[in-house]
C-alpha cells in the first residue's frame, strides 16, 4: 500500500510531503484535473515494507488532539472548541505601510518573519510566491526582507511544499515554514519522526484556510475577465487593502481591480473546490505554533486599509510578538475568542458539521474517509442538500466546455 490508495479515495491534500520521505524516490508531485497528485512508480515502490509515504500524509489520519496536547501544554493554555489550543489571541497589522496595504489582510505573517529575520532569530523562513508566469506558485526559503515580501498575500490554488522540508533539514540554522492547516499536519508528522528537520524548524506558521480552489479557478477568472496567460505582467488574488482586490494586469496595459469579496465567494462559489476540502475540520490550524488571517467583522471590518487577526500556542511565540511590537515592528491588541469565531463563523460552519455529511456520503460511495480524533456535529438534511450542490458545482468545474454554465449564473457580475 502507497499514496495511490490516498488518491483513489480522493484523500490526497496535494502537501507534496509524500515526495520526500520516499526513500526510492519514487513518487513525483504532477498536476491532475487542476490539482496536485502523487504519481507512483510502482516498480520502485516498496509497498508495505515501507509506507513512509502513508505516515506523513495528513490526508489519511490526523489525530489533532492527541497532537496538540503533546505540543501545547505551557502553564497558561487555553482551549476552545474551534481555535483549539492558545495561548492568546490578537489583532493588530504591520507598521510599514507598503507591506500593509499591499497583502491580504494587515501584511503580519510578512512582517513578524521580517523582524524574525532582521534579528537572527531565524535564518529564513519557506514561503509562497508565485513564479515568471505570475500563476505558477512557488515555494522557497526566503533570507532577505524583499525575498519576505515577494511572497505576500493569498494564493488561492493548490499549492505543495515538496522538496522545501528536505532542504531545511540539510541546511544550518533555524526555519520557520508557513502553510496551510494540512501543510502544517503532515510537516508535524514527518518531524515527529525526523530529527533532522525538527532540530532545524523552530516554528510553523499557518493560515487560516477555509477551502483551497483548483488551478481552474485562475483559468476560470482570466476567461471571464479576457485576459490570456502568457501575455499577463501582474496577478494577485488580494491587494491594494483589506480585503483587498483581484488585480490582473497585462503586458499590453489592460487593467482589471475587482473587490475581493466581488468574484471569491460570489463568482467563484464551490466550482473549483478541491472535494478533500470538504472533509477538512481544521479552519485555523491547530498544529501551528501561530495561526494568521483575516478578522472581517465589525468594527474592524471598517478599516479598509488592512488588518490581521493571529493566535499563539506557546509563551515563546508570545513573547517574540510582544518583542516585535515594542520594538516597533507591528501594532498588536488583544481580541476574545467569541468575536475571533464570529469573524470566522461563515468558514467555521463547513468543518464544524458539513464536513461530516460529506464523509458520510463517501462511506456510502465505497470510498475511505479520513480519520480524526474528534466528534463532529451530526449533519442535518440542509447540509446533504448543500453538498449535493457543491458537488453538482464540482463537476461543472472541472470540465471547462460546460463554464458556460458559470457565465450563466454569473452574467451580471
Amino acid at each position: 500500500m502507497n499514496v495511490e490508495f490516498v488518491t483513489k479515495n480522493r484523500l490526497c491534500v496535494g502537501c507534496g510531503l509524500c515526495e520526500d520521505v520516499c526513500p526510492k524516490k519514487c513518487i513525483t508531485i504532477k498536476r491532475y484535473r487542476g490539482e496536485l497528485r502523487p504519481v507512483v512508480n510502482s516498480t520502485s515502490c516498496l509497498g508495505m515494507k515501507c509506507k513512509r509515504c502513508l505516515k506523513v500524509c495528513p490526508g489519511v489520519e490526523m489525530n489533532l488532539n492527541v497532537m496538540a496536547n503533546m505540543l501545547f501544554c505551557d502553564n497558561t493554555i487555553k482551549e476552545d472548541r474551534c481555535i483549539g489550543r492558545y495561548v492568546a489571541l490578537h489583532i493588530g497589522y504591520s507598521r510599514d505601510k507598503d507591506i500593509r496595504f499591499h497583502s491580504a489582510s494587515g501584511g503580519m505573517v510578512s512582517q513578524f518573519l521580517i523582524y524574525l529575520l532582521e534579528k537572527n532569530i531565524i535564518d529564513g523562513a519557506v514561503v509562497t510566491g508565485f513564479g515568471k508566469d505570475h500563476l505558477t506558485p512557488l515555494s522557497y526559503i526566503a533570507r532577505t526582507k524583499d525575498e519576505i515580501v515577494n511572497a505576500r498575500s493569498s494564493k488561492y490554488c493548490p499549492v505543495a511544499l515538496n522538496k522545501m522540508g528536505d532542504k531545511v533539514a540539510h541546511l544550518d540554522g533555524k526555519y520557520v515554514i508557513v502553510g496551510l492547516p494540512c501543510h502544517i499536519q503532515g510537516f508535524r508528522k514527518r518531524m515527529a519522526n525526523d530529527k533532522h528537520l525538527r532540530e532545524k524548524v523552530v516554528g510553523l506558521f499557518a493560515i487560516y484556510c477555509s477551502s483551497g480552489r483548483n488551478y481552474y479557478a485562475q483559468d476560470y477568472l482570466l476567461y471571464h475577465y479576457g485576459f490570456k496567460r502568457n501575455e499577463l505582467n501582474y496577478f494577485a488574488f488580494r491587494d491594494n487593502g483589506c480585503l483587498g482586490n483581484l488585480l490582473i494586469e497585462s503586458e499590453s496595459g489592460k487593467h482589471l481591480e475587482v473587490p475581493f469579496s466581488n468574484y471569491y465567494g460570489r463568482m467563484l462559489r464551490s466550482f473549483f473546490k478541491p472535494h478533500r476540502c470538504l472533509t477538512c475540520i481544521d479552519h485555523y490550524g491547530e498544529l501551528a505554533d501561530v495561526c494568521f488571517g483575516d478578522i472581517h467583522i465589525k468594527p474592524y471590518s471598517d478599516d479598509h486599509v488592512g488588518i490581521n487577526s493571529w493566535i499563539t500556542r506557546t509563551n515563546y511565540w508570545e513573547q517574540q510578538f510582544k518583542n516585535a511590537a515594542k520594538e516597533g515592528y507591528v501594532k498588536m491588541d488583544d481580541v476574545d475568542a467569541e468575536t475571533l469565531n464570529n469573524s470566522q463563523a461563515t468558514m467555521l460552519y463547513p468543518k464544524k458539521r458539513r464536513a461530516k455529511a460529506v464523509m458520510n456520503m463517501d462511506r456510502l460511495a465505497g470510498r475511505s474517509i479520513p480519520k480524526y480524533d474528534k466528534s463532529l456535529e451530526r449533519p442535518r438534511l440542509k447540509d446533504y442538500i448543500s453538498e449535493v450542490v457543491c458537488m453538482c458545482q464540482q463537476f461543472i468545474g472541472r470540465r471547462k466546455p460546460l463554464w458556460f454554465i458559470i457565465e450563466f449564473i454569473n452574467r451580471n457580475k
